[in-house]
């Protein structure tokens, strides 16, 4: 099983595992080993999967504006958390590419590969939500015939991905590309960065 493989799998079934309970505190059950990059991909999907349907309930047109502000709230904690997870996965492979010879003429990739690692969980819940839409009766056909034409492209699209990330890890196991990780500066999470928090809110 390529590596690739192995994220699809595993966002697949905790997709799935979400939509188990469809509620947004929902307590998960990781079946995986802590510290285990499966563990940690699992992880992921799950404050995907979590955010993907707080930013639905946000986009009530009758939602109440306190509970709104609190959810607006909640996706950024999310986002934070999201970026976190990301540079744990970039830490785990770096860790696992530690004593790769790179070679001289070695290139950079315009992304890390848990980065492209992020965009296939997305992805997946994509996937999951457009295939929803294709088997709806109460949608007109015109509907469900849009949505699977949309489902055929997101699903060319993870294949894409999926061979672009195992050729980068490729690349990286053969020392013709090397990982460098940039911890993201997130500003407006930092009360020493955000002018409004630093401020006091003047």
């Amino acid at each position: 099983m390529s590596f690739s493989q192995l994220c699809n799998q595993i966002f697949d079934a905790t997709t799935g595992h979400y939509h188990e309970f469809d509620n947004v505190d929902a307590t998960p059950h990781n079946p995986y080993e802590k510290g285990s990059i499966e563990f940690l991909l699992f992880s992921k999907n799950w404050i995907d999967a979590v955010q993907w349907h707080l930013e639905d309930i946000i986009r009530d047109p009758a939602i109440d504006p306190v509970e709104a502000l609190k959810i607006k709230r909640r996706i950024d904690a999310s986002n934070q958390e999201r970026t976190d997870l990301v540079e744990y996965i970039d830490s785990y492979l770096l860790d696992k590419y530690k004593d790769i010879k790179v070679a001289n003429d070695a290139t950079i990739n315009t992304e890390t590969p848990a980065w492209a690692i992020d965009r296939l969980s997305i992805l997946a819940l994509k996937i999951y939500h457009m295939k929803q839409e294709t088997i709806r009766t109460d949608a007109a056909p015109e509907h469900i015939k849009a949505c699977t034409d949309k489902l055929n492209v997101l699903l060319t699209q993870r294949t894409d991905l999926s061979r672009a990330i195992d050729e980068l890890l490729a690349d990286i196991e053969a020392g013709r590309k090397y990982m460098k990780v940039y911890k993201q500066m997130k500003m407006y999470n930092d009360p020493a960065l955000n002018p409004v928090l630093y401020k006091g809110g003047k």
